[in-house]
C-alpha cells in the first residue's frame, strides 16, 4: 500500500514538474534534433601529401625535393541543401582532399565530388548521387536573437549524429581567423555559441528551436584545439547566398562597394572631431568604385545598408555579403552632421555589372592556382594594374613545400615584377631554382627560395 502511495504522489509530482516547465516556457529539444539530425553527414577526406626526402651525404644532410607519398584522413561534419545530393560544408574540411566520402546518417556511404568553394568565406558544395535526401530548412539569420536556444548538429572526434545545446552569446563577430590560409579578402561576421564544438563539428548545423538552419559551425576559440566554451558559424543567409551561386555559376556572385571602412570608438571619434559614437567611418574611396559613383566621400559615416543598422565592419559586411552585382541598395550616411540617403548600384570586382564566369583569368601554373587582383585589392595594396598574383590552391606543389599558403600575393618572381606571363612562365622551369616575393594580407612580407 505505502509502495503505490509513493508511487502516485512521485507521478504527479512528475506530472507537475513537466507542467511547471512548459509553463516558465523551457525549451524542448526534441523537435529540433528531429528536424535537422537526418540532414547532417559525416564527410570523410583522404589526403595525399609530398615530403621531400633527407639524405646524409658524409655528415652533410642535403635535402631533395624529389617527393616521398603519404596519405593521411581527416573528416568533419556537412548539411543536406538539396534533395538530389548536394551538401553545404566549410572548405577547410574539404580542401586539396583527394577523395571526399560522405556518410548518411542512415549509414549509407557514397563518394562526392566537389563542385564548388569559396575560401573567403569558408565554404563548399559536395555532391553525392542520391536522391530523396532529407534537406534542411533554412532559417532567416538576420532575426537570430542573443540569447536564444540553438542546436549544434555534427560529427565531432568521429562520433556520429552528435547533438550539442547552448544560445546564442554573440552576433557579427570578426574572428580574423580565415585571413593569410583561405583568402585575401575574408568575409567573417560570425554568429558565436556556446553550444559544445570541437574537431570533426566542422561543416555541421546550427539550428535553431524549429530545427531550420541559422548557421554553418566552422571554429571555436581555444587554447587546447578542443571546446572551451565558444564556438562559431556562418548566419545562414551568407551560407544560402554563396552555395546557392556555387551550384548556379560555380563561384559566388561577389558585390563589391568600393570603400574602406574603419570601426570607431571614443577615442577615435575624439581624434576626428566626431560628437557620437556609432556608425562605420568611410576611411578610403575607391577610384571607380559604387560608393565613389553614388557620390560617398572619405569622412562620411555610414549608419545604414539596405535598412539595417551596421556599427562595424562584420556588421557591414554580412550584409554585403548577401547581395550580388548589379543589385541595387541604399545606404544612409552622415555628413558633417547632416543624414543622407543614396540608392547605390553595386559592382563586381572588376568594376562592372557582369556575372562573374568561375575560372576567369585563373591561372595554373608549377601546380599552384592564381587570380588576379581585383581593383579593389590593387587599390588598398597600391599595386599597379598588370603586376601580381593572388595564390588560391597551393595543392601540393613546390610553394606548398616551403610553406607558402593560400591568399599570399606574389609580386615578384627573382627580385622582379610578376606579371601574368612571368607566373605562367613558371611551368617552363621545371627543377630551376626561383625566388617569390610578394605579402599577406596583414602585409606580412614574406620571401621564398624554392626548386620548381
Amino acid at each position: 500500500m505505502k509502495n503505490t502511495i509513493f508511487t502516485l504522489i512521485f507521478a504527479v509530482a512528475a506530472n507537475m514538474m513537466s507542467l511547471s516547465a512548459k509553463a516558465q516556457g523551457m525549451a524542448d529539444f526534441t523537435t529540433a534534433a528531429e528536424h535537422s539530425i537526418h540532414s547532417v553527414v559525416h564527410i570523410k577526406c583522404t589526403h595525399s601529401v609530398q615530403t621531400p626526402v633527407m639524405l646524409d651525404f658524409f655528415g652533410i644532410p642535403l635535402q631533395f625535393f624529389q617527393p616521398m607519398q603519404r596519405d593521411y584522413k581527416t573528416s568533419g561534419s556537412g548539411v543536406v541543401m538539396s534533395a538530389d545530393g548536394y551538401i553545404i560544408t566549410n572548405n577547410h574540411v574539404v580542401a586539396d582532399a583527394d577523395s571526399i566520402t560522405v556518410v548518411l546518417n542512415d549509414r549509407r556511404s557514397f563518394s562526392a565530388t566537389l563542385i564548388g568553394n569559396d575560401p573567403s568565406a569558408d565554404l563548399a558544395v559536395i555532391k553525392i548521387e542520391a536522391k530523396d535526401l532529407e534537406a534542411i530548412s533554412f532559417g532567416n539569420s538576420d532575426s537570430v536573437r542573443i540569447g536564444e536556444w540553438v542546436l549544434a548538429v555534427g560529427n565531432p572526434f568521429n562520433l556520429t549524429s552528435t547533438v550539442t545545446a547552448g544560445i546564442v552569446s554573440a552576433k557579427a563577430r570578426n574572428l580574423n581567423i580565415l585571413g593569410n590560409k583561405m583568402s585575401a579578402n575574408p568575409i567573417e561576421s560570425f554568429i558565436q555559441t556556446d553550444a559544445a564544438v570541437n574537431p570533426g563539428n566542422s561543416g555541421g548545423a546550427l539550428v535553431n528551436l524549429k530545427g531550420e538552419l541559422i548557421g554553418i559551425n566552422t571554429a571555436i576559440a581555444s587554447s587546447t584545439g578542443s571546446y572551451a566554451g565558444y564556438s562559431f558559424a556562418i548566419p545562414s543567409n551568407i551560407v544560402k547566398k554563396v552555395t546557392n551561386d556555387i551550384v548556379k555559376y560555380g563561384i559566388t556572385q561577389k558585390a563589391y562597394i568600393g570603400l574602406q571602412l574603419a570601426e570607431m570608438d571614443a577615442d577615435f571619434a575624439m581624434n576626428k572631431g566626431l560628437k557620437d559614437v556609432h556608425g562605420v567611418y568611410v576611411a578610403d574611396v575607391f577610384v571607380g568604385g559604387a560608393a565613389e559613383k553614388a557620390g560617398i566621400k572619405q569622412g562620411d559615416i555610414l549608419t545604414k545598408i539596405n535598412g539595417k543598422s551596421v556599427n562595424t565592419n562584420a556588421e557591414f559586411n554580412e550584409v554585403l555579403a548577401q547581395m550580388s552585382p548589379n543589385q541595387q541598395t541604399t545606404v544612409e550616411y552622415e555628413r558633417n552632421g547632416r543624414i543622407f540617403t543614396q540608392d547605390i548600384t553595386l559592382l563586381n570586382s572588376m568594376g562592372t555589372t557582369e556575372i562573374s564566369k568561375a575560372n576567369k583569368d585563373v591561372v595554373k601554373a608549377a601546380g599552384v592556382t592564381f587570380r588576379p587582383l581585383t581593383n579593389e585589392e590593387r587599390q588598398r595594396y597600391k599595386i599597379s594594374k598588370g603586376i601580381g598574383m593572388v595564390v588560391t590552391d597551393v595543392g601540393k606543389s613546390a610553394f606548398a613545400r616551403v610553406g607558402i599558403e593560400n591568399g599570399y600575393i606574389v609580386t615578384a618572381i627573382d627580385r622582379q615584377d610578376a606579371t601574368m606571363d612571368d607566373i605562367r612562365n613558371l611551368n617552363n622551369r621545371k627543377n630551376e631554382q626561383v625566388v617569390i616575393g610578394g605579402f599577406y594580407a596583414d602585409g606580412q612580407q614574406a620571401y621564398y627560395v624554392l626548386i620548381l
